[in-house]
């Protein structure tokens, strides 16, 4: 189901571009400027197993995305300049914002220096357990413990459920089958036991995935002293907001934040939602991290920065830089906004 739906992504940004209707779109939905989301930012592997290919993109793609922005006289800016901007109601200019979230290592080790080369900032958004080495990346995790074995077993609900894994099809398929089930349940412990028997059961250290991966304290404060880089909370434990009490929640973010505060020493006025969609973040999450005296928050809604965005800076949009499409023809489509105004069915805005 997931690759139908890849497909018929890539379908319409090709449909998009072929047919010229991003440019009728553009002059309305391509708004003031763009966040763009990215997570993991590193050289092309080549196992065939790589379910979580979209949320990695090669460094050529991001020099061609910052050298394509570039030659149309968009301002790459910091978020604070976004947030200027909007309260400001500074539209003179469009903008483009890059965002990473989570705090890999590739970030500093690839993202960076591309970065550098345009002299364009970038926000890291970091989940204080994994700068900790103490976090759990469930969603590497699970892709860990398929890619090794020829079959798996796991209990959802009340039956043993086996899946075939013995080829990339097939550990594609156990792997989206797990992942819904693992993201679907009640709450945060229910998919932290889950996953944890299933690495204990096939060997795999999680915390190892967590210190491999991610940035520590000692390696961020460097990292964050560069002037092109911003760090901004992305809560403790990486979580689902939505799904946690209220008091919980409001820890998670002002927690989060506090850590990065006193390990970094400087401001960490944005957040970003962990994971960041409908059932991640919503109106509740917004109002608190509204409270929580964050300048702006970051969801992963797709959408483009529109005027009315100053009136929901805690509710803001992204782009998602996505490693399924790594295409530099449907640049000209992402900056339209044509693709996200037909996700959202032609809405300019989606807070609710």
């Amino acid at each position: 189901m997931k690759q139908l739906r890849n497909n018929v992504i890539r379908a319409g940004l090709g449909a998009l571009y072929l047919t010229g209707a991003h440019y009728l779109l553009r002059p309305i939905f391509a708004g003031v400027g763009a966040i763009f989301m990215l997570h993991h930012v590193r050289p092309r592997r080549d196992a065939e197993f790589q379910p979580n290919r979209h949320l990695e993109v090669a460094p050529e793609f991001l020099r061609a995305m910052l050298g394509h922005l570039r030659s149309r006289g968009v301002d790459i800016v910091t978020m604070d300049e976004v947030h200027q901007r909007l309260i400001e109601r500074n539209f003179s200019r469009r903008f483009a914002c890059f965002t990473l979230d989570d705090g890999y290592r590739d970030n500093r080790d690839f993202a960076l220096p591309v970065m550098r080369e345009f002299e364009a900032p970038l926000t890291v958004y970091v989940a204080s357990d994994f700068a900790e080495g103490a976090g759990r990346l469930w969603w590497i995790a699970l892709e860990a413990v398929i890619a090794k074995t020829s079959s798996i077993e796991a209990k959802i609900g009340d039956i043993a459920t086996r899946f075939d894994t013995s080829t990339p099809a097939a550990k594609q398929a156990a792997f989206d089958r797990l992942h819904d089930w693992l993201r679907g349940l009640p709450g945060e412990h229910d998919t932290q036991r889950e996953i944890g028997a299933l690495c204990a059961r096939y060997g795999v250290d999680q915390t190892a995935i967590c210190r491999e991966l991610c940035m520590s304290w000692d390696e961020l404060k460097p990292f964050a002293d560069d002037a092109l880089v911003t760090i901004g909370a992305h809560s403790i434990t990486h979580c689902n907001l939505a799904r946690q009490t209220e008091e919980i929640a409001s820890q998670e973010m002002a927690v989060s934040r506090a850590r990065i505060e006193q390990a970094l020493q400087r401001p960490a006025v944005h957040l970003a939602y962990p994971f960041g969609d409908k059932i991640s973040a919503g109106a509740r999450e917004f109002a608190l991290a509204y409270a929580a005296g964050f300048k702006t928050a970051v969801t992963t809604r797709p959408g483009m920065i529109f005027r009315e965005s100053a009136d929901y800076l805690t509710a803001l949009p992204r782009v998602s830089l996505n490693g399924n499409y790594q295409d530099t023809r449907i640049f000209p489509v992402l900056t339209s906004g044509a693709a996200t105004a037909m996700w959202n069915g032609f809405r300019r805005i989606d807070a609710a």
